[in-house]
């Protein structure tokens, strides 16, 4: 009898501290993870290619990291609430295309009615998650179609260009700061705003607490269903920002063309910045080093001799790999 409370005891105590090293090992992902993939990625690329520094390879890769940037952050703040978001990439789209045929008959206010309609979109998201409680992964994978045949529809299925006005945004791809062009400081100063709103006001902390433990956040009177719907338009608002620097890079926009592809990047930077799957995990800082990361795939998969079809198979093995080795599991957890 004492043997078997003993060896009982002992398997508790190496599940405690099993349990505890995993935590830290999370938490220390979670704090220099993102900012070490991202060094180790880089030096790489600039390893392999020489002529990557110094021929404009960081304009480049900052470039390409802007939406997804802005896509991921959108993203990182539905994850955080514990649940997730299919439909803004196309929203990215449907938006940039909204843009693309206003810029010239409204001018400066377009952007602004652009950006209304889309955090519109993406409330619809959260108030039938919130209110309908249709499962988030269902719901956006719906309406990921119906903003996709809405952006095929409104576009006539083909390429709109913007026929006036285009300086208005135009210098948000064309301006830049120390290389880096001035879509890509968007995301980041919407990046610190998102940090300063997360860690410093009762909203902020309230949708941390929604995906850290839904149940006791309702206990503790936090409004879980009005932060869905927050956390839903942010990620609407945010893909709004995302196509207009689609506009400013192109000066035009397409069902099929930049920006169509940014569903599995957004996810993939937002997991490798060190978001969790799970909720309650949410660094913003650490996002924009996992859009740096994404954005440098296509290079570093040419450089190391894949072929650029490749993309899409890395991005799906990174958030599998990150998502398994962060993931936290008891067995009283429930993977989700």
């Amino acid at each position: 009898m004492s043997t078997t409370v003993a060896t009982g005891a002992v398997s508790t105590e190496k599940a405690t501290k099993d349990g505890l090293l995993q935590r830290r090992a999370t938490k220390l992902w979670q704090a220099v993870g993102p900012l070490v993939i991202f060094v180790i990625m880089f030096a790489v690329v600039a390893i392999l290619t020489p002529t990557f520094i110094g021929g404009g390879g960081v304009t480049i890769v900052a470039s390409s990291a802007a939406p997804i940037l802005l896509v991921a952050l959108g993203q990182a703040f539905v994850l955080n609430i514990g649940s997730i978001d299919l439909s803004n990439a196309a929203i990215t789209v449907l938006g940039a295309i909204l843009l693309a045929m206003t810029l010239g008959p409204l001018g400066a206010v377009a952007p602004l009615v652009v950006l209304i309609m889309v955090t519109l979109f993406g409330a619809v998201n959260g108030l039938i998650v919130a209110f309908a409680q249709v499962p988030s992964f269902a719901l956006t994978l719906g309406t990921l179609g119906i903003f996709q045949a809405a952006a095929l529809v409104v576009s006539g299925a083909t390429t709109v260009y913007v026929d006036a006005n285009l300086d208005l945004v135009a210098w948000l791809y064309t301006g830049a700061i120390a290389m880096l062009p001035m879509t890509f400081i968007l995301g980041v100063v919407v990046a610190v705003v998102a940090w300063l709103f997360l860690r410093f006001t009762r909203p902020g902390q309230g949708m941390t607490a929604v995906g850290k433990n839904e149940s006791g956040a309702i206990f503790s009177a936090v409004r879980n269903r009005g932060l869905k719907v927050v956390a839903y338009s942010l990620s609407g608002f945010m893909a709004g920002l995302a196509g207009i620097t689609i506009i400013a890079q192109a000066g035009s926009a397409s069902p099929m063309g930049l920006g169509s592809d940014l569903l599995l990047p957004g996810i993939a930077a937002a997991i490798v910045g060190g978001t969790s799957i799970s909720g309650g995990v949410m660094n913003p800082l650490n996002v924009i080093f996992g859009a740096l990361t994404v954005a440098l795939v296509p290079i570093a998969t040419t450089a190391l001799g894949f072929d650029p079809s490749t993309q899409n198979l890395v991005y799906g093995v990174v958030i599998i790999v990150v998502v398994a080795l962060t993931l936290t599991r008891s067995r009283s957890a429930t993977v989700k």
